[in-house]
């Protein structure tokens, strides 16, 4: 009795003020973001997403082609991200580079406290807020003004409903489906819902009796198909599906780019000290998962290490896959649902608006100089020149200054045999590749950070003189 009422206390002082903890964390977690802001515009793709997001809003219709580049100008691409380029144009245009950090902040935040509140329906808050927080340390690199963050919460909740479909023993609810079509027209990422959705119906079906299966399977499949469908409620239709595709094929490519590279284990990291505790804990405590959920988390474990990009995927999923079996062996109970009054959720809301209006009005948010060569382009006007083998750094900052560009984030666009030329080219790997490309494209100018490879050679190359030197870009331009 007296451990009850300790635990009862424990757990309404971690609730302040009747605010529920997973919305302190929340809380936390934005003014966290907020006041580094800036890290949030470390990405030279957040340049080219709100050009293009500004460019549908320019003309009320979606690419279909490129219009960016003149080594790719009038192939086909689209953009499967859309809705969430409209979304940070949008808020720039309100306020600036505040208003895509505000966006980012708000939505990760929320992610977080979504992750928390499923928790602790099966756990102690204490422990839900703890495990929420040891998957945003995960997360953190991947915290980006970029429109993959604005389809975490979509993510967390699809997964935490067809979880609970699973062990209902029942499909899931046909009220996910909005959820996956918004999904598709945030991020490319929503062919892993669908993934997601096979493996939890082998999960039902597996913890279902035997006579119950198979009516149980064909509810399944009908809810699947359901979501395949509204996968293709895009402006694009089923090309979105085609065009999510494209990212996984680039084979070689996916290694030289940072966020799609696999874990670098060669120093110690809170991924591997993650993988370690799990383990080592695994083993201590005999936690027994079925083996459907054993194949989800193989799959979660597998994709984290082979791109890191799918780190955050594995922090965010991995504490719903195990929810159930975990607080089952260890007895955990789950704790009482608090709910805010509507006049305290209203003041809640109206505070942390007045709190971000007044830290924005005092504190201003821009990309980093080394993404931004802003005096480098004004070279590259001033000198006339219109075909530039540019950085891939680079080339989301001159789609925002509506300079055509050799090479940008788009891998998807340019493709692995391209990408993979150029990364030679510039990288010295292969020098006549390099003399190919400036001949080919009838390149005039290029535009490269100091210290590179190729720009070192252009310094012993005749042809070429150096018009501009900072500490972000080096500029060369065809002729003597």
């Amino acid at each position: 009795m007296h451990a009850e009422v300790g635990a009862i206390q424990r757990e309404k002082a971690f609730s302040l003020g009747g605010v529920p903890a997973w919305l302190w964390l929340g809380i936390g977690v934005y003014a966290l973001l907020l006041a580094d802001g800036r890290t949030l515009l470390t990405d030279a793709d957040t340049y080219w997403q709100i050009a293009v997001g500004q460019w549908i809003l320019d003309h009320g219709a979606l690419p279909r082609v490129d219009i960016y580049s003149f080594s790719k100008l009038g192939e086909a691409w689209i953009s499967s991200s859309w809705l969430a380029q409209v979304i940070y144009a949008v808020s720039y245009n309100l306020a600036g580079w505040t208003g895509p950090v505000v966006v980012a902040a708000g939505v990760i935040s929320a992610t977080f406290a979504l992750l928390a509140h499923y928790l602790e329906r099966r756990i102690p808050s204490t422990y839900a807020v703890l495990v929420a927080l040891a998957a945003m340390v995960l997360s953190m690199p991947h915290f980006l003004a970029r429109p993959h963050v604005l389809a975490m919460p979509l993510m967390v909740a699809w997964t935490h409903g067809l979880m609970t479909a699973s062990e209902r023993r029942q499909p899931p609810s046909f009220w996910l489906l909005p959820l996956i079509a918004l999904w598709a027209n945030l991020h490319g990422g929503f062919v892993f819902a669908l993934v997601l959705a096979g493996g939890f119906a082998v999960d039902a079906l597996w913890n279902t009796e035997p006579p119950l299966r198979k009516p149980l399977a064909l509810r399944w499949i009908a809810f699947g198909v359901a979501a395949l469908a509204a996968c293709c409620v895009t402006p694009y239709g089923w090309e979105s599906i085609l065009a999510s595709r494209k990212i996984l094929d680039l084979g070689e490519l996916l290694r030289l780019l940072t966020e799609w590279a696999p874990p670098n284990f060669s120093t110690l990291s809170p991924f591997e000290l993650t993988i370690l505790a799990l383990i080592a804990g695994a083993l201590h405590f005999g936690v027994k998962l079925s083996p459907p959920r054993i194949v989800l988390l193989l799959g979660l474990l597998h994709m984290a290490l082979s791109h890191g990009r799918n780190v955050e995927v594995l922090a965010l999923l991995l504490p719903i896959v195990v929810l159930t079996p975990v607080s089952q062996h260890f007895a955990l109970q789950s704790s009482p649902p608090r709910r805010m009054a509507s006049v305290a959720a209203a003041m809640l809301v109206v505070t942390l608006g007045a709190a971000t209006w007044a830290w924005a009005a005092h504190w201003t948010y821009s990309p980093p100089k080394s993404l931004s060569p802003a005096a480098a382009v004004e070279a590259v006007k001033a000198h006339g020149v219109r075909r530039v083998l540019n950085d891939r750094a680079f080339g989301g900052y001159l789609i925002w200054r509506q300079t055509p560009v050799f090479i940008d984030g788009r891998a998807e666009l340019y493709g692995e045999q391209f990408t993979m030329a150029y990364y030679n080219a510039v990288e010295l790997k292969d020098v006549g590749q390099l003399v190919g490309l400036l001949k080919d494209y009838d390149i005039d100018a290029l535009l490269l950070q100091p210290g590179m490879p190729a720009a070192s050679l252009l310094d012993h190359l005749g042809g070429w003189r150096l018009v501009h030197a900072d500490d972000a870009a080096v500029l060369y331009v065809r002729g003597s």
